[in-house]
Order: C-alpha cells, then structure tokens, then sequence
C-alpha cells in the first residue's frame, strides 16, 4: 500500500478562499395581530334604514378565531408561535444568501453558516441515529483558545473524521469547532474538495495548523494517515506510527495544549480483509478495499455496518511550559509523541474491554 503524500512544511501554496466578504443581518418584520385581546366580539352600530340580524352566533373565543396580541396566533394544531413560518423564511433567506454571495468564508474556504445549517444538520443523524456516538471527556476541550486534538484513524473510509467533527459541535458547551487536517487526496477529489473547505478542514500541513492554533482553533490531526485508515481488519485498535512527530512541533510553537481522543467503533464498518493493490495505482489510490459486502454487493456494499461507537477525549497535555526552542528538540518531539500515543493506546484498550457488543 501506498504512502500518503508528504508536503514540506514550508510549502507556499495559494488558498482559493483568500477574501471574505462581509455577511449582512436579515431582519423578518412582524405583522400585527387582528381582533380584540379579551376575544370579545366588538359591538355593531346598525347603519341607517338597516336592519340587524335576530339571531347572531357566538362570539369567537380566544383561540378560535380571534389572535389576540398576547395570544399564540395558531390554532391548536400549528406549530407554535409560527415555527413552520420562520423555518420557511429562513430557509428562503439562506438560499438568497447563497445565490447572491452574501455569506462568510475565512481565508481556509470555511464556511460557518453552510457548515451549521447543512452540513452538520447531515451528519447529525448519521452520528445519533445511525452510529449512536457517545461521547465522554468533552470537557478536556478548553472553553477557547486553540487546542490540537490527536486520535486515532480507521474505518477503510474516513467517517470517523467526520464523526468527531459533529461531537465536538454538538456536545460542547462552548459550541466549538473543530477544524481537521486532510491528506493532500481530498484536496485533489471533485465535489469533495469544494466540501471538505467549506466544512473547515485545510491542508495537513504545519504552517497551516500553526495559523489555525494561534488564532484559537480547535485543530483536529490523525498522525496515522493512510496507513491508520487502510489498515487491515486483522490489525484493528492497534495504532500504526505517528510520522516524525509534526503535529507536536506545531503544538509546542503555537503553545497549544494537545488532547489526546480514542476512538471506538470506526474499525468495524467496513472490515477490510483485502486490498487490490493494482488496482488501486490505476485509480491513484493509496489501497482499495476489499470487504465482505463490497465490491461484491455493488453500491449496497459500501453501506457502513451500524456498530456503536464511542468518542473519548483524554486529559490534555500543556506544552506553554516549555521554551520556544523545544519545537526544535527531536528527542523531546519523539517523547511527546511517544506519550501521546501510548495514551490513546491505552484508551482504546480500556474502551474495548467495557464495550459489551459491537453493535450494542
């Protein structure tokens, strides 16, 4: 299998969302509600040489027919306080911005609003529904500043990236982001591209996650790369290497803490027991994967088997205290990294002997 390409950190490339452009605030105006707040009916002058009726129905009760000021302004089967309207609206006002270009991206391509109210609405089922991630530890996550989140790679397709991202999002109470470094293939991937930038993630690369920390980013890394994630199913939980040790580096220059995150249950929906080498260097591949439900069983076959996974956030590690010289230290790069990864290591361990299924 192929190893993942490797960029020099001082590599000067162009970002293709360089300029951001402000957003402008859309405000919905309010009407005003008819009829009187008692729910009373006011009363009716007869006009000259008319007559009014004998017999009058009831006046409406609040509820019915009259929306006083104070009152809901639906009858009981609507959504409340007109839900279904401002979803409507809103969904049109988000489309609007889309078209005319009315939005924010930062100088990565990231896209906040698009990730927030698409992207992460997506996932989400995928995550709660579908996978049933618990997440445990979130409060090893600083409330701000940047952090470097370390975890493990696996699962034949990278789904655990995106896993992570929507825990971090959804579960902590500082509604924080995680922004990942992605191998250069993604980059290099139609249609993915374009949606890997707009949801954060940037090129896996030291000058790029260096930026990212110092502006006060969550930074999400999975030093295993390809080797992590094309693994075979026979070598599942074991971690692969860590590479030289860049992540720490960036960590230690930024004077960002590094949290170390164990991962369970990503190993296990596609279960890899072979690779078609040849194939995969016609494809420009790094492997492709051979399961037992694909290729045999076509596009049904690269439905993920739903286990049940489990996202652990360990204690972070502080790296101010150490001099700026550090980053430039091999052997205390190598121990770090040594620290980070036996720390995983043990996690995924401890989480396997509490899991009580697979699926369960």
């Amino acid at each position: 299998m192929a190893d993942a390409k490797v960029l020099p950190f001082d590599d000067d490339r162009s970002r293709s969302g360089g300029a951001s452009r402000p957003a402008r605030r859309r405000t919905g105006a309010g009407g005003g509600s008819g009829g009187r707040g008692d729910g009373s009916a006011a009363p009716v002058s007869a006009l000259p040489g008319a007559q009014l009726p004998e017999a009058a129905g009831p006046a409406p009760e609040a509820g019915e027919g009259a929306r006083g000021p104070e009152g809901p302004g639906r009858d009981a089967s609507g959504p409340p306080d007109g839900g279904w309207e401002r979803r409507i609206a809103g969904g049109l006002a988000f489309l609007r911005r889309r078209v005319t270009g009315d939005y924010e991206v930062d100088e990565f391509g990231y896209d906040k609003e698009l990730t927030e109210q698409v992207l992460m609405s997506a996932l989400r089922p995928l995550a709660e529904k579908y996978f049933r991630v618990e997440v445990k530890g979130i409060e090893n996550i600083p409330a701000e500043g940047g952090a470097l989140i370390v975890a493990n790679h696996s699962g034949t397709l990278p789904l655990d990236g995106l896993m992570l991202q929507v825990a971090v999002h959804d579960h902590h109470p500082a509604d924080r982001h995680l922004r990942l470094l992605a191998a250069d293939l993604v980059f290099h991937l139609p249609v993915v591209n374009e949606l890997a930038r707009k949801a954060g993630h940037t090129l896996a690369c030291a000058e790029d996650a260096q930026r990212l920390l110092e502006t006060g980013e969550i930074v999400g890394v999975m030093p295993e790369g390809f080797k992590g994630i094309g693994k075979p199913f026979g070598e599942r939980y074991k971690l692969q290497r860590f590479g030289r040790g860049g992540f720490v580096s960036t960590a230690l220059r930024a004077r960002a803490p590094i949290v170390p995150c164990s991962i369970v249950g990503a190993e296990e929906i596609y279960p890899m027991i072979g690779n078609a080498k040849t194939l995969a260097r016609l494809l420009g591949f790094p492997y492709f994967p051979i399961t037992p439900t694909f290729p045999w069983l076509g596009p049904l076959g690269a439905l993920p088997l739903p286990t049940k996974w489990t996202i652990q956030f360990g204690e972070p590690i502080p790296t101010d205290g150490y001099p700026q010289e550090a980053a430039e230290d091999p052997m205390l790069m190598f121990n770090l990294t040594d620290q980070v990864r036996e720390q995983i290591q043990h996690t995924l361990y401890k989480l396997l002997v509490q899991r009580r299924s697979v699926f369960f």
